[in-house]
């Protein structure tokens, strides 16, 4: 005791809190309420009960390392009871020998929502085909739950070696959505959606819209960094799109304006505060959970205990934000 007194001391300077830095979305409620204990109030969610409002969102997929880190982020999911998208599964219907890749049910258990990827442009190229049933195989081979389709348009425009779509993607997804048995979400690659797009898409039968909004991983630029060429003309488009708190107003106002059919919201693209992410799930007026990509990623590269941790503490940083705040009106 005497020893954490010291340490007190010697850090009572060093601890203070500029008054302007105090964060002005919630009241804190210290009294009301004991310290949390690790119960977790089970959500429902895309048909399933998920345990904590975390989604290990879409990222890697037809890499060396892609086995090995979709084992360790499906373990963790099965551990902590989240939800997981997996990277992008085209490369299954390219070659027989990635199957393994992606086949993570048994890590993941079979209470939670795995879900497999394809891209738009992909996805677009089997509508034409009438290759429909294609999806859904790919969901019974991988015992996944449904798909995401990423719709990247300007993703593709930059990328050296990317896809042109024929036709807008939200015709290419209604088509989907009357052939496909599969559940579906969609979602953006790092810019998000703007007010008609996320519009059309709520007036839809989809289970769920995963925002990939502007501020986390944006492929844009990352396709505008692997040119060789001069794309000095093109830098302003890695600024454009919508971020997640946008997004989440955007939605409030569709949700009063017209009668919504998806009903499950992912709220991804650059959260990396705790208290971003909650203060958004609170105002949203859908059910919603928070999406990371990148930020399980990082740990899923180094060894699994440090994932564990970091799930770890998102879990406990939540549920007292949960106790202990809430969101002023």
């Amino acid at each position: 005791m005497e020893d954490r007194k010291k340490e007190h001391l010697h850090l009572a300077f060093e601890a203070s809190v500029n008054r302007a830095k105090a964060d002005k979305r919630f009241m804190y409620e210290p009294l009301l309420a004991a310290h949390p204990n690790k119960e977790f109030k089970a959500i429902n969610f895309l048909g399933k009960k998920i345990k904590h409002p975390f989604w290990i969102s879409s990222m890697t997929g037809g890499t060396k390392k892609a086995a090995s880190i979709n084992a360790k982020l499906a373990k963790a999911a099965g551990e902590f009871g989240l939800g997981m998208g997996l990277g992008s599964c085209r490369v299954l219907f390219d070659s027989d020998d990635f199957w393994n890749d992606f086949k993570v049910r048994e890590y993941i258990g079979d209470d939670y929502p795995l879900f497999s990827n394809l891209g738009i442009a992909q996805v677009e190229k089997l509508v034409e085909k009438g290759e429909f049933d294609k999806i859904d195989f790919l969901n019974q081979q991988l015992k996944a739950d449904g798909t995401i389709i990423h719709i990247n348009p300007l993703q593709e425009a930059f990328q050296p070696e990317g896809d042109r779509f024929m036709h807008p993607p939200i015709e290419t997804i209604q088509k989907v959505l009357e052939k496909v048995k599969s559940p579906i979400i969609v979602k953006e690659v790092g810019q998000g959606m703007g007010y008609e797009s996320l519009k059309a898409l709520l007036q839809m039968d989809l289970a769920g819209i995963e925002f990939g909004a502007l501020g986390g991983t944006n492929f844009t630029k990352l396709e505008q960094m692997r040119s060789t060429g001069n794309n000095s003309i093109f830098q302003g488009f890695t600024a454009v799109g919508h971020t997640a708190e946008e997004m989440t107003l955007m939605v409030n106002q569709i949700v009063d304006e017209v009668e919504v059919k998806c009903k499950n919201i992912i709220i991804s693209g650059g959260i990396t505060s705790l208290l971003d992410g909650y203060y958004l799930t609170q105002i949203c007026k859908l059910p919603a959970i928070i999406g990371m990509g990148s930020a399980f990623l990082q740990y899923a590269i180094k060894d699994y205990e440090h994932l564990q941790n970091f799930i770890s503490q998102l879990a406990k940083g939540w549920q007292l934000a949960d106790t202990f705040l809430k969101v002023k009106k």
